[in-house]
């Protein structure tokens, strides 16, 4: 329903680096417990600090998608892999990241980002879940960590300049393992032979965990197998095969380990399809005939999934390029065959809004809600349609708890901040403001705008007191930040 400002600027993320305790191929039991390797280097608590702190960086310099369909969709799709997973020791939060390139890669404190170009490269959701698992996979193993024990042992070199290394490695591949090798005078040879090491390793945990989680094992070696041979002979492959080396070996390898599991036909979701499209018609950096042009190839060799996937996909861009009359001959067969379906549900009220049919997008809203009240999807779509609809005093109180229970949620603040700014509320603007400012690692512009609110409201008055409490927070996490 609402987008925002995405920030220019990307960097080039890779894979987390480590060394392997690899199991027999032929034997899924002998799985070694190497989850707790690293502990002597860098504790779990300290590994979500860096995590955190990475995390802030990366929303403000990354086109981060801060669509809350999509998001709910991937998280979903994440969790669901984490519950089967072994080794969990961190929570896990997935995002994704606006680039057709194809690419994923995780980082200290279970965070896991997924090129949007991924949705357009995996068939089904079995082959994108493959890529989700082998992050995870990265993550439990503690792999970034796990290199740095390695490497701190064969050089004096101090952990804060392996950390700085690793961080940098994470942000830009070429540089960060030039960075590790002038750090810890490692061999470039020893070095390729961690990070083959560890994606074995994450295929192989990766491909338990796809099947504990009831999604086709086949889908790994499959999906690698065609982006080989897609790009076998291009001069510069995509950065997920720059970062995650697909040589035969590795291949026949998640092969092997895969036709070691029951085959089963494993269908791909609605939600898939759904979210895939959504992508390309949002997400994709193209124009709407080519969007078009794309879901008339997909229904021309799709099922009733497909197809209905295609209608929505093509109900978003009559709705972007105002051809609202084409989106609801698409849109509201869809809706009646599934009114409680949250993607027909937002752009059916997307449409609504467009039209300045206030009432009836919070109507069909408010009636959603009953079913489903606390789901963030509708709550965030709630607000904004009453803002739309210039009744800020009651999105308000629906933003300010949402903003509670979401802190990390960007999309709260910023909804917030305007539904404060219509009212005439600066001090509760900036405040929003602030906390914007703070998720994207920018302390001092965060603090500053607490003091300004803090100097407009009364003095002694509760909302200074709680202004005030909150500077005092912001400049502990400014010093926690500063001391890494």
């Amino acid at each position: 329903m609402f987008r925002f400002a995405k920030a220019p600027a990307y960097l080039l993320i890779s894979a987390l680096l480590g060394t392997s305790l690899a199991a027999p191929a032929n034997d899924l039991s002998s799985l070694p417990d190497i989850g707790t390797a690293a502990a002597s280097t860098l504790s779990i608590e300290k590994e979500m600090e860096y995590g955190d702190a990475y995390m802030r960086i990366i929303r403000a310099s990354m086109p981060v998608i801060s669509d809350p369909l999509l998001s709910e969709y991937i998280n979903d799709l994440g969790h669901r892999l984490v519950a089967n997973a072994n080794d969990v020791r961190t929570p896990f939060s997935f995002f994704m990241i606006q680039n057709r390139d194809i690419n994923a890669f995780a980082f200290f404190g279970g965070h896991v980002a997924i090129h949007s170009g991924l949705f357009l490269h995996a068939n089904t959701e079995s082959e994108l879940a493959s890529v989700v698992a082998h992050e995870i996979a990265h993550v439990t193993q503690r792999h970034l960590a796990r290199s740095m024990e390695d490497q701190a042992r064969k050089s004096p070199a101090t952990l804060a300049a392996l950390i700085g290394s690793m961080m940098l490695a994470i942000a830009s591949p070429e540089a960060g393992i030039a960075a590790i090798h002038a750090t810890t005078a490692a061999s470039a040879q020893g070095q390729i032979n961690y990070t083959r090491s560890n994606e074995k390793e994450a295929d192989r945990i990766g491909i338990a965990t796809l099947s504990k989680s009831g999604f086709d094992v086949q889908a790994m070696p499959r999906f690698f197998g065609r982006l080989a041979d897609q790009y076998r002979y291009v001069s510069t492959p995509p950065p997920m095969l720059l970062t995650h080396p697909l040589p035969e070996s590795r291949i026949t390898d998640s092969r092997s380990r895969a036709n070691q599991y029951p085959a089963q036909r494993v269908d791909t979701s609605q939600r898939y399809q759904l979210a895939r499209a959504r992508i390309v018609a949002r997400y994709a950096g193209i124009d709407s005939n080519a969007a078009l042009d794309w879901f008339e190839r997909q229904a021309k060799r799709g099922n009733a999934v497909t197809l209905d996937a295609v209608n929505y996909g093509k109900a978003l861009v009559y709705i972007d390029s105002e051809r609202y009359d084409k989106a609801h001959a698409l849109l509201d067969p869809l809706l009646a065959k599934e009114p409680n379906n949250r993607f027909y549900i937002d752009s059916a009220t997307d449409l609504d809004l467009h039209q300045k049919q206030y009432d009836r997008a919070i109507a069909r809203l408010e009636s959603a809600q009953k079913a489903n009240p606390n789901n963030k999807v509708l709550r965030l779509n709630l607000a904004n349609a009453l803002q739309e609809a210039n009744r800020n005093n009651e999105s308000i109180p629906l933003l300010t708890r949402y903003t509670y229970d979401n802190p990390d949620d960007p999309n709260g603040w910023h909804l917030l901040a305007q539904a404060q700014a219509a009212n005439g509320r600066r001090d509760a603007e900036l405040a929003a403001r602030a906390e914007l400012m703070a998720l994207r690692g920018a302390w001092e512009k965060a603090i500053q705008m607490y003091i300004q609110a803090s100097q407009i409201v009364e003095v002694n008055s509760l909302d200074q007191a709680r202004y005030d409490a909150r500077i005092d927070q912001l400049r502990l996490a400014r010093q926690r930040v500063a001391n890494l």
